[in-house]
């Protein structure tokens, strides 16, 4: 589910729950500006009675078209929905590639961009971060039989299933196990519950959303890693005001159930927190 683009797990943990950058905007359109000039970031959604936010829409189950060509939903699509609904807008979408939505926030197309963006150091210093709305660790995954793997370490000597270009390719190498290339996730478990590999490393955001339609008893979560990924909305550097509102919303919709409600839907587990 966290696809190739996002950091190595264990460079996140760090990253972050307080906003990155103090504000400096003008007046141009939500916010961003020369150094020195107003930020005027939420003033200018408030006006425009809308939130513009950048998504794929085929990216399940965080931003995508139910039945292919259907509504725009998801569990990213409903919670920046919630918050623009507590910001008292229209909360309205547009959808590009994950490569071109960094470039189109850049070039003011939208506000903000709503997709499952990790925190990295890199990142923060181009962009301002909300606090995570998704937190998720990497997970070892083995059929439900297999009691000889209950840690990281337990993979030495053993095979896993991994895509080649993923973070978890590393993390299984790194951990002693021998590497089977896959194409994905849908390869490695049918490889695993084949007998033909000992274990897969994945997010447990993939996990969890296999399960929820599959509801597969023959395989389990043999281990998990402590250091956590985190995911949150990104903004143009100096749209501090806009951050801070779309924080409050966040922390009102934690409270009041909403945020919870939206991860079981999608995962049948709480990954907000």
């Amino acid at each position: 589910m966290k696809r190739t683009r996002l950091s190595a797990i264990g460079l996140i943990a760090a990253a972050a729950l307080a906003l990155a950058g103090c504000g400096s905007g003008s007046t141009t359109p939500t916010g961003s500006a020369p150094a020195g000039g107003p930020d005027t970031s939420l003033s200018d959604v408030k006006s425009a009675g809308e939130l513009k936010i950048g998504t794929e829409g085929t990216y399940k189950p965080f931003s995508f078209h139910a039945d292919g060509s259907g509504e725009l939903t998801g569990y990213d699509v409903e919670i920046i929905k919630a918050i623009a609904d507590k910001l008292g807008v229209k909360a309205s979408f547009q959808e590009t590639q994950f490569d071109a939505i960094f470039a189109g926030l850049d070039a003011k197309r939208f506000d903000v961009v709503a997709n499952q963006v990790s925190i990295t150091d890199e990142r923060k210093a181009k962009y301002e971060f909300s606090a995570p709305y998704t937190v998720s660790t990497g997970v070892v995954v083995t059929k439900a039989d297999e009691n000889s793997i209950t840690s990281f370490d337990s993979l030495k000597g053993k095979t896993t299933a991994q895509s080649l270009t993923s973070n978890w390719y590393k993390l299984a190498q790194e951990s002693g196990a021998n590497v089977e290339a896959v194409e994905g996730w849908a390869q490695a478990v049918t490889l695993l519950k084949q007998g033909r590999v000992d274990a897969t490393i994945n997010d447990k955001l993939t996990y969890l959303d296999y399960q929820k339609a599959a509801k597969d008893t023959d395989i389990k979560i043999a281990a998990e890693t402590t250091d956590k990924s985190l995911s949150a909305f990104a903004f143009r550097k100096g749209a501090t005001s806009l951050a801070e509102a779309v924080n409050t919303a966040l922390t009102e919709l934690q409270a009041d159930g909403t945020l919870t409600k939206i991860s079981q839907k999608y995962f049948d587990a709480d990954v907000t927190k």
